[in-house]
């Protein structure tokens, strides 16, 4: 139940990035890099239900983590910069997401290394 509503918030984040997106101007790269990490976070999660082991299982997660600290990185970088004016709903948002992922990998190695 909880990696549903994993996938559910990544999905609802990455949509949220990707409108946000369109309204930006210029900074292209900058844009490509934020869209891309936002939505790398669900994907991996998604990819993480059809993992071959337990141990690809935790590296896709790992995967999403580290991808969920770039995209608040990218978005903490557009704001000092003046291109957003306001991402504090975002980093809630990548916050809850981070501290859902933090904690199935937690759970993860740890059933892991119950079954070892």
């Amino acid at each position: 139940m909880a990696e549903n509503k994993l996938a559910d918030l990544s999905m609802d984040f990455a949509v949220e990035i990707l409108m946000l997106c369109d309204g930006i101007k210029g900074h292209y790269s900058i844009v490509n890099q934020l869209e891309r990490s936002a939505t790398s976070i669900g994907a991996n999660i998604r990819e993480a239900k059809y993992a071959h082991s337990k141990p690809d299982f935790i590296s896709k997660l790992q995967i999403s983590l580290k991808e969920c600290y770039e995209t608040e990185y990218w978005l903490e970088l557009m704001q000092r910069a003046g291109i957003l004016s306001d991402v504090s709903s975002l980093m809630h948002n990548s916050g809850v997401i981070r501290k859902m992922l933090i904690s199935s990998i937690n759970t993860a190695k740890a059933n892991s290394d119950k079954s070892n």
